[in-house]
């Protein structure tokens, strides 16, 4: 007979740190990705580089406005907002220009 008491069913803080560290790790390697390619894509010159560097802006603007909405300063927001809008323009550029 297996011994299952090895195998925890809830999670607890531990759990959590673990899972919320390993997102952070991945999206930072993932952003380094994005970095490379947007650099390839430029090099090259493939127009990719539009929606690269669109993924990278959406994705300052999303770390900004998660921290705005930690801290409750308003620069943070400012700033989301506007990285925010230049990665859909160069969604949008990208979209229209290939």
């Amino acid at each position: 007979m297996k011994d299952f008491s090895k195998y925890r069913i809830l999670k607890d803080e531990r759990d959590e740190k673990i899972d919320t560290d390993s997102k952070s790790i991945a999206g930072d390697f993932v952003t380094t990705a994005v970095e490379i390619l947007t650099i390839m894509c430029l090099i090259k010159g493939n127009s990719a580089w539009k929606g690269c560097l669109g993924v990278l802006c959406v994705s300052l603007s999303a770390e900004l406005l998660y921290k705005y909405l930690a801290y409750k300063e308003k620069p943070y927001v400012w700033v989301g907002i506007i990285f925010g809008l230049i990665g859909a323009a160069l969604f949008v550029w990208f979209g229209i220009t290939g």
